[in-house]
């Protein structure tokens, strides 16, 4: 695969590899946000508000997860390049012992402080309860987000974007079914939310586990690779600002929450029907950004640089097209998607409003994220992290809560801080491609 990868025409070859990516970032939004969308219509709105409260917190958890794994597929993909196959085994044993002690490290933390998590997040007071329950029932469910996120790590860094399709596919349809019985048929609210997440999750990380073992990876794995070596350092130097930078832009949200929740639980609503929106609509520039940094790395072990930046190009165009089209739908009637997640009319019309300012935002990561993949191939996550975290702690956070600060303030003004925040990375990336010469480097 990796051959085919290094040789067929440069948007064949993205397409190849992106397009598993997209359907499987696809198919997670939709299990996702099933959770959403059964409570939005069986549901009551402290229910919606404790779901969309509980699983923002949760992402924070499975975006830091992403982020470090994303230390495997790079160095994965750099090893498959080069044909450094000892490397490349000896990287997925250190991956096992190491996201073994974070899976049982972020449990205990999870379930320890629950309480305290609810009230931080300046829940409003009906959602409490859904809020505790949705949290405790997914925080004990860490360890199959751990686990099936590092068995796709390994699986995409050996050049396998189709197979954790499949994964989240079955997780995909278990969540639906059991989100329908449970909050659907029984009206167990949050809480039968929560247990269908888990449920979805637990029997993807055994099937994914199933699976790998019984395949292996195509090169010799011994298990004396499994223990503590400098491969772990190395996973971390590339996946830990990843991690500490999804770590913190999650807080971020957390934090933007915890303004917005003081303006009412309609608000607080609204806010969580369009971040479930948004995570469809901005999926296409992800998944090509998760992909780029595998797909880059691979063409960096291969010394093939050119081929990296003709990748990067195509993948940008790709995911503005889509940017494009999903823009000037929030911009001439919003209610069309809001609706999708809720039949409380003040919900959709606060949801309409946000998403006519912050759909903008859906432009300008389109370059982001495709470029951010690019870098994280080149090992450039430090980079990928200052320049997010000043966008965030600089610009998104500071601005959200000026807004917050106008007179009858409505969401419309909330959405305003995110294409800002932005536009603050992408000058930074700008001065630092100047700066660096980064393009010319590798060629010269």
């Amino acid at each position: 695969m990796e051959q085919r990868l290094l040789k067929e025409n440069v948007f064949k070859a993205l397409m190849i590899f992106a397009l598993p990516y997209m359907f499987s970032n696809l198919l997670q939004v939709l299990y996702g946000s099933a959770d959403m969308f059964v409570v939005g219509q069986f549901g009551h709105t402290f229910d919606v508000s404790g779901v969309s409260i509980g699983s923002q917190t949760m992402a924070l958890i499975t975006n830091l997860v992403l982020g470090l794994t994303t230390g495997v597929t790079v160095l994965l993909g750099q090893y498959l390049g080069s044909k450094s196959y000892r490397d490349l085994s000896k990287t997925i044993g250190g991956a096992i012992v190491l996201f073994l002690i974070i899976a049982l490290g972020l449990t205990f933390v999870m379930l320890s402080f629950n309480n305290e998590i609810t009230l931080l997040m300046n829940t409003p007071k009906e959602a409490i309860e859904a809020t505790k329950s949705y949290l405790s029932i997914c925080s004990a469910g860490i360890v199959f987000i751990v686990g099936y996120n590092v068995v796709s790590s390994i699986l995409r860094g050996l050049g396998d974007s189709k197979t954790p399709l499949l994964f989240v596919f079955i997780a995909c349809m278990i969540n639906i079914v059991v989100d329908f019985v449970l909050v659907g048929y029984f009206h167990m609210g949050a809480k039968g939310a929560a247990i269908a997440t888990v449920s979805a999750q637990g029997f993807s990380f055994l099937f994914a586990l199933v699976y790998l073992f019984k395949k292996g990876i195509g090169y010799s794995f011994y298990k004396e690779d499994i223990c503590f070596s400098k491969y772990i350092k190395k996973i971390m130097q590339i996946g830990f600002p990843l991690g500490l930078q999804s770590v913190l832009v999650n807080i971020s949200f957390l934090i933007i929450t915890i303004i917005v929740n003081q303006m009412g639980l309609i608000a607080s609503a609204s806010l969580g029907v369009v971040e479930k929106l948004m995570g469809f609509l901005m999926l296409p520039a992800i998944a090509l950004g998760s992909a780029l940094a595998s797909l880059i790395a691979l063409n960096v072990g291969a010394k093939q640089y050119k081929r990296a930046k003709q990748t990067l190009k195509y993948a940008i165009m790709i995911s503005l097209a889509f940017a494009i089209i999903v823009t000037t739908i929030c911009e001439i009637d919003g209610t069309i998607l809001t609706r999708i997640f809720t039949n409380n009319q003040d919900v959709i019309k606060n949801g309409a409003l946000y998403l006519k300012t912050y759909s903008i935002d859906c432009l300008l990561t389109s370059f982001l994220f495709c470029i951010n993949g690019y870098l994280n191939g080149y090992e450039k996550t430090v980079f990928t992290m200052v320049h997010s975290l000043v966008a965030t702690f600089v610009g998104r956070i500071p601005l959200t809560l000026l807004f917050s600060k106008i007179p009858n303030v409505t969401l419309f003004h909330m959405g305003i801080a995110a294409p800002l925040s932005t536009m603050i990375s992408l000058v930074m990336i700008f001065i630092y491609f100047k700066k660096t010469k980064f393009d010319n480097i590798k060629e010269r």
